[in-house]
């Protein structure tokens, strides 16, 4: 017994220790592995022992740091500069763009185009002609790829196009397309000679969970094809009817197709993760910055793990303290940290029109608590919330006075946050921007609004699990 009491306080000490070490942690973050050390504290070590770090490892940090090195020394005229912000940006909004820039390096280059996709088919069918279209080279990385009809086009038109002697690179995570990178489709892409790479893969999960961390993906959704052409948005390589979680149906989505010089700066965000994976060098990418006449200032945005901590939740706080009149944002996991929160309140108390559209039924049972722990303050606040009935909206969206925009993988959650690798494009374009406000608008048509006389109306039982849930958020 005193044997098993000593081994109890030695365990439980030393993860506080390390918990109290850390300096980048959050307190609410802190505080959370505090409840979950000492409620469960041998399950606690164990889920802190796994999924406590955020690191990929030394290596990895070492090997990031290498390829951003030669992308600015090799790849600096696709970049922009910091002062083309002050050249191309409306002033009112010019902080969240020198933000964003000071992330990856990535700063607004002007002459882009944006057309917004109608539907699923609209998009699958786009991409597979661009990809027909190919002359010299198609990239594409999805976090989720299926073997349905989406997954099952996008993969043909790549062996079509290999076959024709395009340079094709195809690279899916080893999580979230764990099925289609055992499947016969992709040895079919490998024979045809597509060249294939798994991001973060989980052959070796022993050596995964003893230097880093099962649960650090790759969530981004970047295609370029030929340098010319990049789709940004929230789809992955699946059908909306998305028959992994099918009951959830149909996923709701948003891609946009983008022409201009932004296609360099996704093109080298591909590169940096094809790069990190297979070890090939910057000069085996293409690149090429192609403006078009009366195009706009846009930016691309990467995040993940070997980021410094914190940059999308203070992009996003960033973007909110710049919306002058209405600010409307769609995510299905809204799990924000408390920057992002108080600065959604703070937009709503001195005027903003704030408007929050979430998924009514998630697939995530402890995003959904989570989410609603914070509707009193949100609306007491004055912002407005939407829950989405047809289905589980996925967009990711932000718009700001009509003017400005964000669009690509992230959510407003811990795991956009901290763990997942993530691709964004930030712009301004007054047509974009309304073009997306418009489809946020059809969300609102097909959703309810919450009112504050409802939350205040829950029963207790619902408030103190919501409550519950997203005290231990950090840990989830």
């Amino acid at each position: 017994m005193t044997l098993l009491v000593i081994f109890h306080i030695a365990l439980v000490l030393s993860f506080t220790t390390r918990i109290l070490l850390r300096d980048d942690l959050s307190p609410p973050a802190r505080l959370a592995w505090f409840v979950v050390l000492n409620v469960i504290p041998y399950v606690g070590s164990a889920l802190y022992f796994l999924f406590g770090e955020i690191d990929l490892g030394n290596k990895a940090n070492k090997l990031h740091r290498k390829i951003f090195e030669d992308i600015r020394a090799n790849a600096a005229s696709f970049l922009g500069q910091r002062d083309d912000v002050d050249r191309l940006i409306d002033p009112l909004y010019r902080q969240a763009f020198h933000y964003a820039g000071s992330i990856n390096g990535f700063h607004p280059v002007n002459g882009n185009t944006a057309k917004i996709m109608k539907d699923a088919d609209e998009t699958r069918q786009r991409l597979v002609a661009d990809i027909d279209a190919a002359t010299d080279h198609v990239h594409v990385l999805y976090y989720i790829w299926l073997d349905d009809h989406t997954g099952t086009d996008i993969a043909q038109a790549l062996i079509r196009a290999a076959k024709r002697g395009v340079t094709c690179r195809a690279m899916a995570d080893g999580l979230g397309s764990r099925a289609f990178t055992k499947s016969d489709l992709w040895h079919e892409m490998k024979n045809a000679g597509v060249q294939l790479a798994v991001a973060l893969s989980l052959e070796n999960p022993i050596r995964t969970i003893l230097t880093s961390r099962l649960d650090l993906r790759n969530h981004r959704k970047i295609t370029v094809i030929d340098a010319r052409v990049t789709y940004c948005g929230s789809r992955n390589s699946a059908d909306p009817e998305f028959r992994i979680k099918e009951k959830y149906a149909p996923w709701v989505d948003i891609m946009l197709r983008f022409e201009g010089p932004v296609v360099a700066q996704n093109q080298l965000l591909f590169a940096s993760d094809w790069i990190q994976t297979t070890g090939e060098s910057l000069d085996q990418i293409a690149l090429a910055a192609r403006p078009i006449n009366g195009g706009f200032p846009a930016q691309v945005m990467g995040d993940g793990p070997t980021e410094r901590r914190g940059a999308t939740p203070q992009l996003f706080v960033n973007l909110i303290t710049c919306a002058q009149k209405a600010l409307t944002l769609s995510t299905p996991y809204f799990v924000p940290d408390a920057t992002v929160l108080e600065a959604l309140c703070a937009a709503a108390h001195r005027g903003v029109s704030v408007r929050l559209i979430f998924p009514m039924n998630n697939d995530s049972w402890f995003v959904a608590a989570a989410s609603r722990s914070y509707y009193r303050k949100l609306l007491e606040a004055g912002c407005t919330i939407h829950e989405f009935y047809g289905g589980l909206l996925h967009a990711k969206t932000l718009t700001i006075d009509e003017k400005v925009s964000l669009i690509g993988s992230s959510n407003l959650d811990l795991r956009s946050f901290d763990l997942n690798y993530e691709n964004n494009i930030l712009l301004q374009d007054e047509e974009t921007t309304r073009a997306i406000y418009r489809r946020q608008q059809e969300y609102i048509g097909n959703a309810v609004t919450v009112g504050l006389r409802e939350v205040l109306a829950w029963p207790w039982q619902k408030r103190i699990w919501s409550n519950v849930i997203a005290t231990i958020g950090p840990v989830l």
